[in-house]
């Protein structure tokens, strides 16, 4: 049993030399294949077999190293002193994160400046207007926790929570607007070569990333932390539904005009009903605290009736 255990830990994990020579002849073999046109030969079948253990090689080798590195990377962080603190103080990790964001924003806004330059259309500049109020809401948060220690002063926090929910509220009247725009002229917009792929992934990254930093950061009872996360999540959201027109234009040409009009509808009202909802949310929550905290510094000991 133990012989069987060593040759089969051997096939999986070749020498470097051995896999590095296994990726090349695959890789050769399988150009040669497509270009001359042998798909129905025994070379194909051939190439494809080798193909598909070089790619099992290649998995193994990725599951035995990536936990290691991983696991090494984030120790090193964690005898960082920035990084440890980064890793184990939420509200430290929130500051950071706001810069970076912000940072990323506006480097959002100027991509979509300048692609509506390059291919001439409305959405990028709608796009590029959306994320300058994103900006302007993750500036406002970042002023606030320069100046105020997040978690010290809860009705400070819930005022600009609120006042950035104001915003995101007003500002999705012009995603509807763009929305609407797009479904009257029935018209998407491209991304040329690798870069729609390049966007697809940041979008889903983003989407998950913004999901699980919702439900994570609400332990900590901070409306600026919050409020930050929504803010990624409603600029998570656009891009999601940004992504859509650009596929269905690219990839759906044999698609109806009726089922791109459907499909943008019902994406574009979804996340323009979800951000409402989160805006709606956020004001009436924070009116209802910050009433609770009024009331507590008139009568702190509950003596009225």
């Amino acid at each position: 049993m133990e012989k069987w255990k060593a040759l089969a830990k051997k096939f999986l994990f070749p020498p470097l030399w051995l896999a590095l020579l296994l990726i090349l002849v695959s890789a050769a073999l399988l150009v040669a294949v497509f270009v001359k046109g042998w798909e129905a030969s025994p070379l194909a079948y051939a190439s494809y077999v080798l193909a598909f253990y070089t790619l099992t090689v290649v998995c193994m080798a990725c599951c035995e190293t990536f936990p290691k590195a991983f696991r090494n990377i984030k120790q090193k962080i964690y005898e960082n002193k920035f990084g440890n603190r980064y890793m184990t103080d939420a509200a430290f990790k929130t500051h950071v994160s706001l810069y970076r964001s912000l940072s990323i924003n506006l480097l959002y806004v100027v991509f979509n400046l300048i692609s509506g330059l390059l291919y001439r259309s409305a959405w990028f500049y709608v796009l590029a207007g959306y994320y300058s109020i994103l900006a302007v809401m993750r500036f406002l948060l970042l002023r606030y926790v320069n100046r105020n220690q997040i978690g010290e002063r809860l009705l400070g926090e819930l005022k600009r929570s609120r006042l950035c929910a104001w915003i995101l509220l007003t500002v999705n009247l012009v995603l509807s607007g763009a929305v609407l725009m797009i479904l009257y002229e029935n018209k998407g917009f491209e991304y040329h070569g690798i870069l729609i792929y390049v966007m697809a992934a940041y979008t889903f990254y983003i989407t998950t990333t913004a999901v699980i930093d919702l439900v994570k950061y609400r332990k900590y009872n901070s409306p600026i932390m919050m409020t930050s996360k929504v803010i990624k999540l409603a600029a998570a959201l656009v891009s999601m539904l940004s992504l859509e027109t650009v596929m269905l234009t690219q990839f759906g040409g044999d698609n109806s005009p009726e089922f791109r009009r459907t499909m943008v509808a019902a994406t574009g009202g979804g996340v323009s009903l979800i951000i409402i909802a989160m805006a709606l949310y956020m004001i009436l929550r924070a009116g209802k605290q910050m009433k609770k905290l009024k009331q507590e510094e008139q009568d702190p000991y509950g003596t009225s009736e």
